[in-house]
């Protein structure tokens, strides 16, 4: 840096020296000459002090200060050397404006009072730690910019107290514009501000965090923290930081991943999943009862080993932590994060009422893959409203985390985490209850998607996923919490084919909320009866029987009918679907299904769907033979 410093300093340095000696020799405007040659000499000796104390300057402002500076010293120097023609036929046909001298005076004045701005905003002595800077003459058209480099200057250079204050004025800025947010992202707000997150008293800490988080505005943004080496310095907070601290790291992931999904490997790779799983799990499932999955290898190695139901063998604390977390980020919806910035937690934490008890961390012996995080000491002396708030952010970050992201969903259900969303859907705060909802949803669309993870991870025999399906159910049946609703809602839809013949009690309460008042909600029951009953379901006939049974089909025809359009395509759909794997229902008969398949037939908005287009005539026709077959008198 101060050899570059140096670099940038040179030629305005000579140019200066040059108008000094051009004025000497100047011919005429001899005294406006000498004017300039004042001030080219005051700017010479402010930059040689520039370049004597090159190792402080920030490069930011020093680039754009001395490039204007040099631009308006070479109008100067092309001024001064005209005056020095020779001649009288050059004296003559030398033209220079009345107002040019004034001109370059007023900018090199300015230049003086942006290369003093430099240093002084630069100086690391604390001679000016109480004086207000002030902005300079660059600032004129752009003053935020230069109070962003000032903040950033006290960064690099300040004490640890003046670097916490500076943080903080920093995170104001951010929040009252994204335009600031990226400026601070451009101009180097980011390396010092991972330093002080490394380097300072819990406090500091706390606004570095926060700042981290609000510049983490688009995917370039995300890109440059997270290419500045902010995993590392996230996974050593998580692993030992003060908890505070360690809520407010575990925001800034979330933030940063659901802006830039691509820097999720780099979280993983750095053991944040790891470390955010021990977080959740903490006085959530006891520490010696680890949730671990065996490996390949460790099976192959010892066959006569552990017994699988060993491996599941998970003990639940009897906790009631029903702990109150203080307001914060909500974000309800999957992709709410885009678009739309959410402020970090404050830290002005409520007490909370915890009966949680802290279980020692014992080591298993054997080869699992097992998030267990780490012991830190005294964790479990934290306020019960600061454990809640970091749990709340421990679920933030995991959701945001696993968001079609295969690796990490795989390694969250192969950790505690999926357990420990089970038991926080029932027991958690608010806010935990609905950020693992989020990330129940997830992580059960990834595995909706991928036929290994779902036969791996959420197979009716696994204790984990047995017991998130009926939290997920219980939330369904009691439907009172739309924000967890909606999640569980999905969850259930995507796991619709991991269900055996048997397991068919979320039929019901999934065709009960096709009367629900509320379209969202009617939509995504309508949409996860779908998933039960399509084709693609090796089960899809039996499960179309038991939405037939719970009364689905009245229903549907009320929604196809009288529905909003976002309501009638799925409704119809599975109308279809319905009609298609049962056409000798007793049921359809009687509620005359024919009839409303006849009328959407006719209906262009619903035909125009090509989903329904190609379903719609093979459905009619089936339940045409079968009824007239059956002599049922539908017509």
């Amino acid at each position: 840096m101060e050899d570059i410093v140096k670099q940038i300093l040179a030629r305005p340095i000579q140019v200066a020296d040059l108008i000094v000696k051009a004025a000497d020799e100047a011919q005429s405007f001899k005294q406006d000459c000498l004017e300039l040659k004042t001030k080219a000499e005051k700017i010479s000796a402010l930059l040689r002090q520039a370049a004597r104390a090159s190792n402080e300057l920030y490069e930011r402002p020093t680039r754009r200060i001395v490039d204007d500076t040099e631009q308006v010293l070479e109008k100067a120097l092309a001024l001064v050397l005209k005056c020095g023609a020779t001649g009288f036929i050059k004296r003559v046909f030398t033209i220079i404006p009345a107002g040019a001298f004034r001109k370059l005076a007023i900018q090199l004045e300015n230049s003086i009072g942006d290369v003093s701005w430099l240093l002084r905003v630069s100086s690391s002595d604390g001679e000016h730690d109480d004086e207000y800077l002030g902005l300079p003459p660059i600032a004129a058209n752009e003053p935020i910019l230069c109070l962003i480099w000032e903040q950033i200057a006290i960064l690099y250079k300040g004490t640890v107290e003046e670097r916490s204050d500076a943080s903080a004025s920093l995170v104001s800025l951010a929040r009252d514009n994204d335009r600031y947010g990226k400026l601070i992202v451009e101009e180097g707000g980011i390396p010092p501000l991972l330093k002080l997150l490394k380097e300072a008293k819990p406090e500091g800490q706390e606004n570095a965090a926060r700042a981290i988080g609000l510049l983490g505005l688009d995917p370039e943004c995300v890109e440059q923290i997270v290419n500045a080496g902010a995993g590392s310095v996230f996974a050593k907070i998580l692993k030992e930081g003060d908890m505070k601290v360690q809520s407010l790291v575990a925001w800034a992931v979330s933030e940063l991943a659901a802006h830039y999904p691509k820097c999720q490997d780099h979280f993983a790779q750095n053991n944040i999943i790891r470390f955010l799983v021990s977080h959740l799990a903490f006085e959530t499932v006891q520490e010696h009862s680890k949730y671990s999955i065996t490996s390949k290898q460790a099976m192959s190695g010892n066959p006569g080993g552990a017994e699988p139901n060993q491996m599941h063998n998970v003990v639940v604390n009897s906790m009631a932590m029903r702990s109150q977390v203080p307001e914060g980020p909500k974000l309800n919806k999957p992709h709410s994060s885009s678009g739309s910035h959410h402020l970090p937690p404050k830290g002005n934490l409520q007490p909370a009422k915890s009966n949680q008890h802290h279980h020692h961390h014992h080591h298993p012996q054997g080869h699992h893959v097992s998030l267990s995080g780490t012991s830190i000491k005294g964790r479990e002396f934290e306020d019960p409203a600061t454990k809640a708030q970091m749990k709340a952010m421990a679920a933030r970050a995991l959701w945001q985390l696993c968001v079609g992201n295969l690796g990490i969903c795989r390694t969250i259900t192969e950790s505690r985490a999926l357990l420990c969303f089970a038991i926080l859907l029932e027991k958690g705060s608010e806010d935990v209850r609905s950020y693992s909802s989020m990330a129940l949803m997830e992580i059960t669309a990834v595995a909706e998607q991928n036929p290994d993870l779902r036969r791996s991870s959420f197979k009716p025999t696994a204790p984990a996923a047995k017991a998130v399906v009926d939290q997920m159910l219980k939330v369904i049946q009691k439907a009172e919490d739309t924000d967890l609703l909606v999640p569980c809602i999905k969850s259930i839809g995507n796991l619709a084919r991991t269900f055996r013949a048997t397991e068919t009690r979320m039929i019901e309460p999934l065709v009960k909320l096709l009367d629900e008042r509320e379209a969202d909600i009617t939509v995504e029951a309508a949409i996860a009866l779908n998933k039960f009953a399509t084709p693609d379901n090796y089960l899809h006939a039996i499960h179309s029987k038991a939405i037939i049974s719970a009364g689905g089909a009245k229903h549907l025809i009320q929604l196809v009918y009288f529905g909003e359009q976002m309501v009638q395509f799925p409704s119809l759909t599975l109308l279809c679907y319905l009609t298609y794997n049962v056409p000798d229902s007793d049921s359809l008969a009687k509620e005359e299904v024919l009839i409303v398949l006849e009328w959407a037939s006719k209906q262009a908005h619903l035909m125009g769907d090509p989903n329904i287009a190609e379903l719609l005539p093979e459905a009619k026709s089936r339940l045409e033979l079968y009824q007239t077959r059956g002599s049922r008198g539908v017509h």
